[in-house]
């Protein structure tokens, strides 16, 4: 479709997204570029008016970092995509001690200062920050399926446990083959998802259950 077919079917879908949010809960929307004839736009760019419309919040402007992709011979090969993250409130969920990882240096101690030699970092590791280096799902990936635009478990899975409670709810209006739901049940947390590719929601329905059951395949975040 054109960019701005694609524009106004997105902001259809936001908006009925947007309205299923509770006031603690947030909003995450994944986007890479529009590219037409060597022109690269970010849609991120394009669509977060429409979030600011609807009175959201921007939180952060993750970017997700991979390491595969189609080579580029006129311009640098893209590697990244984005993930907007919005809230409806200032009173939102956020479990910054669920999704912490490992500290560069966690012997490191201060050197100076009422807390002189304290271990300077966090005993449970650091702030994950807003560059998040995850694989994408290609060939040889453990998680891999037919679908062809697949998302890790394990890229859901930081948001699934950052941005919601054990018991709360997971909404994913393009639930593909179910990575969200995976990690949605991996964490004790409901999962809604809407599907229109029969053998993608048979898959989605496979992989869960699966999880449900402690037999999940996947890379975590």
């Amino acid at each position: 479709m054109s960019l701005d077919e694609y524009l106004r079917w997105q902001k259809r879908i936001i908006q009925k997204t947007v309205d299923l949010v509770g006031p603690t809960g947030s909003i995450c929307w994944q986007v890479g570029n529009y590219v037409d004839n060597g022109t690269v736009l970010p849609l991120d760019i394009l669509l977060h008016p429409i979030f600011d419309e609807l009175g959201l919040k921007l939180r952060n402007r993750i970017v997700w970092h991979f390491g595969h992709g189609l080579h580029c011979k006129r311009r640098f090969s893209g590697r990244y995509e984005v993930i907007l993250w919005y809230t409806k409130s200032d009173d939102y969920i956020f479990n910054l001690d669920s999704i912490r990882i490992p500290s560069k240096y966690p012997g490191k101690r201060s050197f100076k200062g009422p807390r002189t030699g304290q271990l300077s970092s966090n005993p449970k590791g650091k702030n994950p920050e807003d560059v998040w280096d995850i694989p994408n799902v290609k060939s040889n990936h453990i998680e891999k399926t037919s679908h062809p635009c697949q998302f890790p478990v394990g890229l859901v899975e930081r948001l699934v446990l950052g941005l919601t409670n054990p018991g709360g709810l997971v909404f994913d209006p393009f639930a593909g083959v179910g990575s969200a739901g995976v990690a949605a049940a991996l964490h004790g947390r409901a999962f809604w998802g809407c599907e229109i590719i029969p053998d993608y929601v048979k898959a989605a329905q496979q992989r869960i259950t699966d999880a449900l059951c402690g037999k999940a395949t996947y890379r975590p975040h």
